[in-house]
């Protein structure tokens, strides 16, 4: 029987019963939310797929308590974000920082075929936005990097965020504001 075309709850029913491959289902469904939301936490590519890694394993361990209040697909961006947070106060992570290149932080952007002097200008501002973004307080930041991420609704973020979404609004816009008046 064919699972493409079903929904979510019928495919996590399905995976409680041990179908597995209801459950590899969910996970190539949700794997760029739950890996966009770990990379807006942590920064880091490697982190990001490991917390991913950890969510899913964490879901498919807890699928039995799953209540289906939220969506799967909230729930287990949920539980990658609570593991991004903790392993981006960890010891660890704090060491890797210092360790890692800057260019880890996965906000790359394609070349298009700029001239150098455009490049350099180019990287420049990538440099400063980074730089402002990294000392914006941890609320505004995470909210603003989870709506930058393009993978989110307010209310899945606020959600995540356990915060109501006019709170979510409001952050970003004073994110947004304050690294608009960084750069000016």
């Amino acid at each position: 029987m064919s699972i493409e075309g079903v929904s979510d709850s019928e495919l996590v029913d399905r995976a409680r019963r041990g179908d597995s491959a209801a459950f590899g289902t969910l996970v190539d469904r949700h794997r760029n939310a739950v890996f966009r939301a770990a990379l807006a936490s942590l920064g880091s590519r490697d982190d990001a797929e490991e917390v991913a890694q950890e969510a899913f394993l964490s879901a498919f361990r807890a699928l039995g308590g799953f209540r289906g209040d939220a969506s799967f697909k909230t729930w287990v961006v949920s539980i990658a974000w609570r593991k991004a947070l903790t392993r981006r106060r960890s010891v660890t992570s704090l060491l890797r920082r210092f360790v890692e290149p800057a260019d880890d932080s996965g906000w790359d952007f394609p070349d298009q075929g700029r001239s150098q002097e455009q490049a350099v200008l180019d990287n420049e501002l990538r440099s400063r936005l980074r730089a402002l973004i990294r000392k914006l307080p941890p609320k505004l930041r995470d909210a603003l990097l989870l709506a930058a991420s393009g993978e989110h609704t307010m209310d899945d973020i606020a959600s995540y965020l356990g915060i109501p979404s006019g709170t979510v609004k409001w952050r970003i816009a004073e994110a947004r504001r304050k690294v608009k008046a960084g750069l000016g």
